[in-house]
């Protein structure tokens, strides 16, 4: 069992490293200039085209399509069996606020550490780049709406627009009057339960794939990166790059061991398929599937707990992106020449963390937070135009660091509330 695990994390390393390469090529050796076209009989059709906008654009997408396909069946159907097999009602309450403060914690740590190293490194100093660029920032919801908006007035229409922050209300209310219907709700348990073992089976089919999709999806970004702009911003390209491995291999094994006495390496060893993922795929919300899978069957995290957390971290753990802000702010007001006081700083820590939940399940998120950050301390919104050029790397690196979070919180909760198999944990063959 475990050389077929190894295998798989080889396959999908192999995989990343063909796609980069093979992108690689295309950008440097096959231009405009010399492509060559291929005759097709009706039509000509160039290399390039048929193999980046071709091949490699289907293979990444129907492999990202068929994640996301899984995302709402497998939180709703996980998240009821979860829910209506609690026997204490009082418990949901319990996971609620230990999730969010564990989420607001690490978002916490990680602004605070994003900020304090990108002073002490001082990424935008020095930098060469035009400060007349453009932005236009989207206007962020309230707090009141994000609230409101939690509920949905249609449950179907929810599902099929993937909003996860009411899918989840919708899968509590459901799986608590599951557990309170009795006889009914029991024979519906069965069914749901089933259909979570049939959705499980689908999720191990996707990541027997995974190698395919990966090298598709790195083959194309890698054609098309211009590693100049990594080259003109490298300072705030790597200075964001330590923090967050710093946030990942240092701060999480931390909270780790303190609340768990358990082997934070375990855990790391055991999150690497999902990390995989996470990176090629940037989203959190197409890994769940995997990140469900590895808490729950590698981990051993009872799916009660797991089924609650993972989906609330994927909509509001943004360590990744609070990270990206604090590096971001500090670079943007060096390149600016403007000095923030502490009073800023302060001010930067709180709005960041505050807008991890203000602002779940928003679509383009991460920019709307970082407009907000820019808004509260007097920085020109115009500046995230400078960084944008290198975010697409950076984002997939982003997205590994918070499903390692998610991961992270599930262990802690599941373990506070002795719903997390030690030998389950500690199987070597279970990586």
């Amino acid at each position: 069992m475990s050389s077929i695990k190894l295998n798989l994390t080889m396959r999908i390393l192999i995989g990343m490293i063909l796609g980069i390469l093979v992108g690689r090529f295309f950008s440097l050796f096959v231009s405009e200039q010399t492509d060559t076209l291929i005759n097709l009989g009706l039509f000509e059709l160039s290399i390039k085209a048929f193999f980046i906008d071709g091949l490699f654009h289907i293979g990444g997408q129907i492999f990202v399509i068929s994640l996301k396909m899984l995302v709402v069946p497998l939180v709703f159907v996980s998240l009821v069996c979860g829910t209506c097999s609690l026997n204490d009602s009082a418990k949901i309450g319990r996971l609620g606020l230990k999730s969010v403060a564990l989420y607001l914690c690490t978002t916490a740590i990680a602004i605070a550490l994003a900020l304090s190293i990108a002073n002490l490194i001082s990424p935008g100093e020095g930098a060469a780049l035009s400060t007349d660029a453009s932005f236009e920032a989207q206007a962020a919801p309230s707090f009141a709406d994000v609230i409101i908006g939690m509920f949905p007035s249609n449950p179907i229409q929810a599902m099929a627009t993937g909003n996860m922050l009411q899918i989840i209300v919708f899968s509590i209310i459901f799986g608590i009057s599951m557990a309170m219907a009795g006889e009914a709700g029991q024979k519906l348990a069965i069914t749901f339960n089933q259909l979570n073992e049939v959705i499980l089976k689908m999720v191990g089919i996707l990541m027997n794939l995974a190698p395919y999709g990966v090298f598709c999806l790195l083959a194309k970004l890698f054609a098309f990166l211009e590693l100049s702009e990594v080259l003109k911003l490298g300072k705030y390209f790597f200075t964001l790059l330590a923090v967050l491995a710093i946030h990942a291999f240092l701060t999480y094994p931390i909270i780790f061991k303190l609340f768990t006495r358990l082997s934070p390496i375990t855990f790391l060893t055991k999150m690497k398929d999902t990390a995989l993922f996470a990176f090629s795929t940037s989203s959190s919300n197409a890994t769940m599937p995997v990140t469900l899978n590895t808490v729950t069957k590698k981990m051993g995290a009872d799916n009660s707990i797991a089924s609650f957390t993972v989906p609330l971290g994927a909509t509001i753990n943004m360590d990744g992106t609070a990270i990206m802000q604090g590096v971001a702010t500090v670079f943007i007001a060096q390149v600016y020449a403007i000095d923030l006081s502490m009073s800023d700083y302060l001010a930067v820590l709180l709005t960041a963390t505050l807008a991890s939940i203000g602002t779940a399940g928003v679509p383009g998120v991460g920019l709307i937070m970082l407009a907000m950050v820019f808004q509260q301390v007097g920085l020109p919104v115009e500046g995230i135009a400078l960084i944008l050029g290198v975010d697409r790397l950076l984002d997939m690196t982003r997205t590994a660091v918070n499903v390692t979070g998610d991961a992270m919180v599930t262990c802690v909760v599941a373990k506070s509330e002795k719903a997390l198999d030690k030998k389950v944990f500690n199987d070597a063959s279970a990586c």
